[in-house]
């Protein structure tokens, strides 16, 4: 299994809106290293759901259950998507500024490339955001 973090501001759509819907089709993205790890994805992958600009907070965790497919919305045809469903919502939000914190995860993707939308994350970051978080991954 891969992990990954996938981003978008709550007032479009946010974690609450996920587990009201049970599953979503993460649609437009445009940036062609994100939509290359959409790609990389497997059925069954997890990803932190990552509140940007607004929270700034992992607050759940996602399973991929749709493999990559064109995104309807990309009239170019050159981006694609992916489908993602609620798995269980962190206890207590993890913060960039707790992230930063942490020498462990100094080298995460998110600390480094904050702009960055599906990034990839490691197993042992995966671990350590998940304690931070206080649930079992």
């Amino acid at each position: 299994m891969k992990y990954w973090l996938m981003k978008s501001e709550p007032s479009v759509y946010g974690w609450d809106d996920l587990v009201k819907d049970k599953r979503t089709s993460w649609s437009g993205v445009r940036n062609h290293q994100a939509s290359n790890n959409m790609k990389a994805m497997q059925q069954g992958d997890r990803a932190f759901f990552y509140h940007s600009n607004e929270g700034l907070a992992v607050v759940g965790i996602m399973e991929i259950c749709k493999l990559y497919y064109p995104d309807p919305s990309d009239e170019a045809g050159k981006f694609g998507m992916v489908d993602v469903k609620p798995v269980l919502p962190m206890k207590q939000p993890v913060t960039m500024a707790e992230i930063k914190k942490s020498p462990k995860l100094k080298d995460m993707v998110l600390v480094k490339n904050s702009r960055l939308s599906v990034q990839p994350v490691t197993a042992e970051e995966w671990k350590l955001v998940c304690q931070m978080g206080g649930v079992k991954g």
